[in-house]
């Protein structure tokens, strides 16, 4: 009878402790969970930075009017990353070591994500970006991760969409940016063991008259000219010079550029026949035509870059529901963020790999009287 009694008085401690155990890993805090943003909401940049943070704006309010996290809302502390390195340090320091949040979404930039990255591994702090697509971000951190594809994915598509056109010969002109130079070199990496050969001029960000780099490239005739730039304001600079030069070759563009309906209004002349690759949206996806309906009702306007955007929007429910499994903790919710399995969300079903990276890619697509098409 004894031994019986001692048995039980083991399982209830046993039950017990299981019980404890599993209310810990649900939020206490009474206060809102404090989330960062690092964007770029000055300069070119801004033109998509802006629209960004709408989308996030909007999202966290959605989740908040749904009971946030267990009851505590999210609030949202977003920062300027300026697109470039040194904001985008800044920015990470500023809500690491001053507003003490224990994830931030973001950076947006690749450089903001790649200076970022260290000051946020040092705090124990998630870093989750919806836009930062440099290859040298792939298992670069433990706590680093992103919904949005690396720009490996993208130079394959495009130096397969040239091998099938029986191109020999591409032209990049390519700004000097983590983003600009990533999808360059992927694209010069895969077309090259395609048996193509490529060129590249990179030019400063800070150039204003590019006629006379895109006279050089008009005049080493190549069977297909690549523009990487990191705004569509800059595309629009490339773009008005070959407009001027009466040039228009076979054209690549990298993501950037379809997503900005001012570039494609403008230059749709110039641009007709060229090719991209994106990351795909499906319009029959009842997530992410809600995001499209409730964008153009807040913001009386249609929302911009949607490849971007149907990644932008989900961030913030990853988030909420990395907080509800593990808590408001930095390591815990890095470590979840690289175990995402089949999340539905607008951009569709999300799986992360143990590098950090989407199990998603890129799709081929051509332009077509200032439109997007998928190429078939």
């Amino acid at each position: 009878m004894n031994k019986i009694l001692t048995w039980i008085i083991v399982l209830i401690v046993i039950v017990a402790g299981f019980f404890v155990l599993s209310k810990k890993s649900v939020p206490t805090s009474t206060g809102p969970f404090k989330v960062g943003v690092i964007l770029p909401l000055t300069g070119d940049a801004a033109s998509y930075g802006e629209v960004m943070r709408n989308i996030y704006q909007l999202a966290i309010k959605e989740v908040n009017d749904a009971g946030g996290v267990n009851g505590n809302k999210i609030e949202l502390i977003i920062e300027d990353g300026k697109c470039d390195g040194t904001g985008g340090a800044s920015a990470a320091q500023k809500l690491v070591n001053v507003d003490k949040v224990k994830v931030i979404l973001g950076g947006f930039c690749s450089s903001e994500s790649l200076a970022a990255v260290p000051i946020v591994e040092s705090a124990k702090v998630a870093l989750f970006s919806s836009g930062s697509s440099n290859p040298g971000l792939t298992g670069k951190s433990r706590f680093f991760a992103r919904n949005f594809p690396g720009d490996s994915a993208q130079g394959k598509v495009l130096a397969n969409i040239a091998k099938s056109q029986g191109a020999k010969s591409i032209y990049i002109l390519v700004e000097q940016t983590d983003y600009a130079k990533g999808i360059a070199d992927a694209l010069k990496s895969s077309f090259t063991n395609l048996g193509g050969t490529v060129v590249t001029e990179e030019f400063a960000s800070d150039v204003t008259d590019l006629r006379q780099l895109v006279t050089k490239a008009k005049a080493a005739n190549p069977d297909i000219f690549m523009m990487s730039v990191q705004t569509p304001t800059t595309g629009q600079k490339i773009l008005k010079a070959m407009r001027d030069l009466s040039w228009k070759p076979k054209l690549f563009v990298n993501d950037v550029i379809p997503g900005d309906p001012a570039t494609m209004s403008i230059y749709k002349d110039i641009m007709n026949g060229a090719y991209t690759a994106e990351v795909g949206s499906d319009p029959t996806n009842p997530i992410f035509k809600h995001a499209l309906d409730a964008y153009k009702t807040t913001y009386v306007t249609d929302m911009s870059f949607q490849s971007y955007g149907q990644i932008v929007y989900d961030a913030p429910f990853i988030i909420r529901d990395a907080i509800k499994d593990v808590g408001y903790d930095g390591e815990k919710i890095a470590d979840w963020l690289h175990k995402i399995k089949d999340w539905k969300g607008a951009a569709g079903s999300l799986t992360i790999g143990s590098d950090g990276d989407p199990l998603v890619g890129h799709r081929a697509e051509i332009i077509k009287d200032g439109k997007v098409e998928v190429l078939k």
